[in-house]
């Protein structure tokens, strides 16, 4: 006997006391009723619904012969405990249109109204159960779970809508093993060892009472590794299942639980002589006391006479057990539901009609009536149905925990209620205890979570829950854990060693405290009082053969220019802004432009000069210093022009440079105007190439100090610094483009300066004897 099962009967047979002796419910009225078994068959649900149809007083007789009909149709049903029976029943009573209310068939499919019309419920559809368990397993990060389920309407509709809301939670199902007791050994075998060799922690049952008893007893012979059982209400709050120690831990959702008051009196209000009047109660008493009461046919000699001593009060099993009215107390909202419906049918006020006889047309009204119910039963629970005939969704988050006598105990550790809004129906309440006592939370994942920086690659054929961690590539970040995609940085920044934030590139530029800077300032200063030091002497012995004898006037406008050289490199150092960028290439160019001029006014001057020692020859009036300063200010003034074009049409400007540095920003000056730049380079090039044709010429000039060949060296030098410029410049990277612009200024002014003249500063401190005016025109004497 199923003690549970015949608690709820009982539980029945209280609520239809209570309202029969209430005054405001059904006054004056006695509600009767009749109690089937129909054995969890389909067969025997189905011969009972034929019999409520038909009105049969009774189900058997001593003879288990039927009885002819004694009564009108039933009004109403409480009823059945299991889906498949009561997927049976409804099919049949709606045609009918009896209506039925279950307490304890929670099968999503009976909430469709257009095949079960007359079917209501006061437990909530797996439907809710089914949300309600896969945002538990989320929530807990369980990804990797077992599925096991009756393969029953009850199991296979509810894991199937338990499965649909776990793939759009993101959780994956190891395996899905279905088992019905009736089925071969064998079967249940193969099972249990699926379950022992999973890799996955969790096993959600879906699962009724029956199979769910084979299956535990199955796995305690020979017990697996650590499980944590997650389980469907059928199961997780039954009684019996708490003497299985391996579901120690276990999780589920159960229906609340709830005061009955008196109702543990009337279930024990039973003695042999009240027992001996009911079949049921005699079947009871002669199972729970091992004995035979009085009267009865003792089947065996084993069996004893029940004596009277047989206690009651100190019976312990799931029919005295009033600590956990759960599913007991839907079975009182069951029949206060079908009570508050015929009370609107017959009563007006305080007055009911007591002959009533139920004809199949009345009972379609109850049906109506039973839509509408909306009350508080005695003990403040609120009954009422939707549309689907199903009550608001409200759980118990139930957990297995070893109280101190070392048993195991149903506690409440959390509710669920549908009725809240989304993302708010779950709450956890107090401590979980997990399977082997442990305090957190188990781990039951197919593959570890992935990091930031990483992100999850799927395993070719096997589930979404099985991926490999693969780093996020060159420039993508992931800040969160189990990422789908790296994201990319913006374009001035770039991910940090992990990859999981994106960090402002540094910028790179040539700046001011840069060691190669620093070396640079030093031979530029350097240059520059050089160039004051050589000017110095060549004015202080400005009235010296040697120096009249070159030029003096074109030579200080050269050593000008060259110190401007030098110090128009510092202008390419520091942060590029507007006014540096378009300051630092036009300075080049004029200044550069500048130096060639008087190079080549004194290379012309040279040749000249030559031609003028001839006889008869005049030419140096055309070519003396009026032409000579007018020729290097025309030059200039080319230049000059060139620039103000290059900044009027497209002046060079600061950029940042993102593409030559994947990790960091090249701060650097864009050129603008190619053209203008080219241009500025090439009209330097230009004079600088016809300054070392002329000076090439008048290199084998007589004459003891012929400054030609040294301008010849000197434009050698400077023509090989900017042709091997263009390729280094184009392919330098960073702050070093700009080093190497520096280094051409400098090595090419050094180049003029050392060439043309650190041989005449020589001369004029080490060869005084030399600095003559006899010396310089000795050849012309020979």
């Amino acid at each position: 006997m199923d003690f549970r099962e015949f608690q709820f009967a009982r539980a029945m047979e209280f609520s239809i006391h209570e309202i029969n002796n209430r005054t405001d419910l059904l006054p004056g009225i006695t509600l009767g009723y009749q109690i089937y078994d129909s054995c969890s068959a389909v067969q025997m649900a189905i011969k009972t619904a034929f019999q409520f149809a038909n009105g049969l007083g009774q189900l058997l007789n001593d003879t288990y012969s039927c009885l002819k009909s004694a009564a009108a149709t039933v009004p109403a049903i409480v009823g059945d405990s299991a889906s498949t029976t009561s997927i049976s029943l409804a099919r049949m009573l709606g045609l009918f249109g009896i209506p039925q209310v279950s307490h304890y068939a929670t099968c999503a499919c009976l909430s469709d109204k257009s095949q079960f019309p007359t079917f209501f419920r006061t437990v909530p559809s797996d439907q809710h159960q089914a949300a309600a368990l896969a945002r538990m397993v989320k929530y807990f990060g369980w990804t990797w779970i077992g599925a096991v389920r009756s393969d029953t309407d009850y199991g296979n509709y509810g894991m199937a809508a338990f499965l649909k809301a776990a793939q759009e939670e993101g959780i994956c199902v190891e395996y899905s093993e279905a088992y019905y007791r009736t089925q071969p050994r064998s079967k249940l075998e193969r099972v249990a060892n699926v379950i022992r060799r999973s890799t996955a922690r969790v096993v959600v049952a879906f699962v009724n009472i029956g199979d769910m008893r084979f299956i535990l007893e199955e796995l305690a012979q020979k017990p697996s590794p650590p499980l944590q059982w997650i389980g469907s209400e059928t199961w997780i709050i039954h009684p019996e299942f708490l003497r299985f120690n391996i579901c120690a831990g276990a999780l589920g959702f159960g229906v609340p639980r709830s005061v009955m008051p008196n109702l543990r009196e009337f279930l024990l209000d039973i003695s042999p002589a009240h027992a001996v009047k009911s079949l049921l109660l005699t079947e009871f008493w002669e199972s729970v006391f091992s004995c035979s009461l009085k009267g009865r046919n003792v089947v065996s000699d084993s069996v004893r006479e029940c004596d009277g001593s047989e206690d009651i009060r100190a019976l312990q099993n799931p029919y005295t057990d009033t600590s956990q009215l759960r599913n007991t107390n839907l079975v009182y909202k069951a029949t206060y539901a079908i009570a508050h419906a015929i009370h609107g049918l017959i009563c007006n006020n305080t007055e009911c009609d007591k002959n009533i006889q139920f004809t199949p047309w009345q009972v379609k009204i109850v049906l109506d009536q039973l839509k509408s119910v909306n009350f508080t039963t005695k003990n403040s629970y609120q009954v009422n149905f939707d549309s689907n005939g199903d009550p608001v969704a409200v759980y118990d988050l139930i957990n297995w925990q070893f109280r101190e006598d070392g048993t195991l105990d149903f506690v409440s550790v959390g509710y669920y209620d549908s009725s809240k809004p989304r993302g708010q129906e779950f709450r956890i309440s107090s401590v979980i205890i997990w399977m082997e006592g442990q305090t957190e939370a188990p781990v039951s994942v197919c593959s570890e979570s992935c990091p930031p920086g990483t992100r999850k690659a799927v395993q070719k054929g096997r589930p979404v829950c099985c991926y490999d961690c693969v780093p996020c590539a060159e420039g993508e970040i992931s800040n969160k854990t189990d990422s789908l995609d790296c994201v990319h940085c913006p374009p001035e920044f770039w991910p940090n060693t992990k990859q999981n934030s994106c960090v402002p590139k540094p910028v790179e530029f040539l700046s001011w405290d840069d060691t190669l800077a620093i070396i640079l300032i030093m031979f530029s200063i350097t240059g520059a009082f050089v160039a004051v030091c050589v000017a110095s002497i060549f004015y202080i012995y400005r009235a010296s053969p040697i120096i009249r004898a070159n030029n003096s006037e074109l030579s200080f406008l050269l050593l000008f220019s060259l110190t401007l050289c030098f110090l128009c490199s510092l202008t390419f150092i520091g942060r590029p802004s507007e006014w540096s960028c378009m300051l630092r290439h036009t300075a080049f160019g004029i200044t550069f432009v500048l130096c060639i001029s008087c190079v080549l006014g004194k290379t012309i001057v040279v040749l000249i000069a030559f031609r003028a020692t001839l006889p008869g020859s005049n030419v140096m009036k055309w070519f003396g210093p009026p032409q000579q300063r007018l020729s290097v200010l025309s030059f200039t003034l080319i230049q000059v022009l060139i620039c103000v074009l290059w900044l009027k049409i497209s002046p060079p400007f600061p950029y940042k440079n993102l593409k030559h540095y994947k990790e960091k920003i090249i701060l650097e000056c864009g050129l603008g105007s190619a053209v203008g730049f080219w241009a500025v380079l090439g009209y330097i090039g230009f004079l600088a190439g016809l300054c070392f044709i002329l000076a090439f010429l008048a290199r084998r000039l007589p004459d003891n100090f012929n400054e030609a060949k040294f301008i010849t060296f000197s434009m050698l030098i400077f023509c090989v610094v900017w042709i091997t410029f263009i390729p280094a410049y184009v392919s330098s990277p960073g702050k070093f483009t700009v080093a190497v612009e520096i280094f051409a200024i400098l090595a090419s002014s050094f180049g003029l300066i050392i060439c043309i003249f650190a041989p005449k500063c020589f001369i004029i401190m080490f060869r005084p004897e030399q600095n003559t005016k006899k010396h310089l025109m000795e050849w012309r004497v020979l």
